[in-house]
């Protein structure tokens, strides 16, 4: 066991601190003698701790009817998690539209709020429906905005560690944008933006598809797909936050853009006009041939890019989403060519979270960093008495 030096008094208390907190939130609500024996530490010590962490707001005394069988005699003191002592938010901001996930310290969801986007506007006028979507969600629940912990924001494009956005092409404005400061101005609090493909396979690992699996691949399909990936359970993002970007593979044999691939008239498509590209296939379901060729040039260009990501990483799932997702005719085409051209073909799932995958990845990004101030300590010294 290592050992603590230095006689540092406050780093013991928090490795105390987290320890009975992190026992707390797991086991439900308990009593000083349970919380000794799940934790190891001396009774005093938990006293102490519990006393401390009821000062903080983070643990309440629990109700009688939380603490199980009544005994005769004095009942025992019942103590639980407070997980309604601050809040979360899990944001997606989209070329149509922005999204907003708010739950309480545990990640239960206390309510939603969308607003529409058109795809033209400016990066002001977006941050300004954000602004405007989470103040109507944070009025409806009741929620004061100094409760919020943290923000998790799911967003396309290439995104530094810092929060800014190097490189997309979805939204207009948005290269170069200081996304992760200009939010952090409207909610003080700690603002954590992610690219919304990983957001949305942190998510499906979560509560969705991928839930049970360490080794996954997320495909946000689209005119130009996007992919995240989780590899041994950890995010990967590499080395400059560009892995995944599966859609600029065309580039490597300079074929035709995404846009064209789906034309049937020989003009390119507008990149985010979806309900154009709905037509296309609509078309070819009814036996249009130009649409069916335009549709199987879509589906082959899928299956390539995912397959490159598929020969790299051997995931043991592929969860599809996406508007191109909710498409009769994706899925068993990329079974089927995946299973040909890959050495160990992965599973492959739809999104079971669907147009709600990239804010509920952006709200778990949220609740890890809570998470971590709350129970990671520095270094790896046990909790001793």
């Amino acid at each position: 066991m290592a050992r603590l030096t230095g006689g540092d008094p406050s780093l013991l208390r928090r490795i105390n601190s987290a320890v009975v907190l992190y026992a707390l939130r797991d086991g439900g609500a308990a009593t000083l003698t349970h919380l000794v024996q799940v934790t190891g530490l001396s009774r005093p010590t938990v006293e102490g701790v519990v006393e401390g962490l009821i000062e903080t707001g983070l643990v309440r005394e629990a109700p009688a009817e939380e603490g199980g069988t009544r005994r005769q005699g004095r009942p025992a003191r019942h103590f639980r998690f407070h997980a309604e002592a601050g809040h979360l938010l899990g944001v997606e901001i989209g070329p149509h539209r922005v999204a907003a996930l708010l739950s309480d310290l545990s990640g239960n969801l206390a309510g939603s709020a969308v607003r529409e986007v058109p795809e033209k506007a400016s990066a002001d006028e977006r941050l300004e429906r954000v602004r405007a979507a989470v103040a109507d969600l944070l009025r409806r629940t009741g929620v004061a905005r100094s409760s919020l912990r943290a923000v998790g924001v799911g967003t396309p494009g290439i995104v530094e560690a810092d929060g800014t956005v190097r490189l997309c092409t979805a939204l207009p404005g948005w290269t170069g944008l200081q996304l992760g400061e200009r939010l952090r101005r409207s909610f003080r609090c700690p603002v954590l933006v992610e690219n919304d493909a990983n957001a949305a396979v942190v998510a499906e690992h979560w509560k969705g598809a991928g839930a049970g699996s360490d080794d996954i691949v997320f495909v946000l399909a689209g005119l130009s797909p996007g992919a995240g990936s989780l590899i041994g359970g950890r995010l990967h993002r590499g080395y400059g936050g560009a892995a995944g970007e599966i859609g600029a593979l065309h580039l490597l044999g300079r074929e035709a853009t995404p846009e064209q691939v789906l034309s049937t008239t020989g003009e390119p498509l507008p990149p985010l006009d979806e309900a154009a590209v709905a037509r296309v296939f609509a078309q070819a379901w009814e036996g249009d041939e130009r649409a069916q060729q335009a549709v199987e040039r879509f589906i082959r260009r899928l299956v390539h890019d995912v397959a490159a990501l598929v020969l790299a990483l051997d995931p043991e799932l592929v969860v599809v989403g996406g508007w191109a997702a909710g498409l009769d005719g994706v899925l068993d085409p990329l079974r089927v060519e995946l299973a040909r051209y890959c050495l160990r073909p992965p599973r492959v799932e739809l999104s079971m979270l669907g147009e709600a995958a990239v804010a509920t990845g952006a709200l778990r990004l949220a609740l890890d960093h809570v998470e971590e101030q709350l129970f990671a300590v520095e270094g790896t010294v046990t909790a001793r008495r």
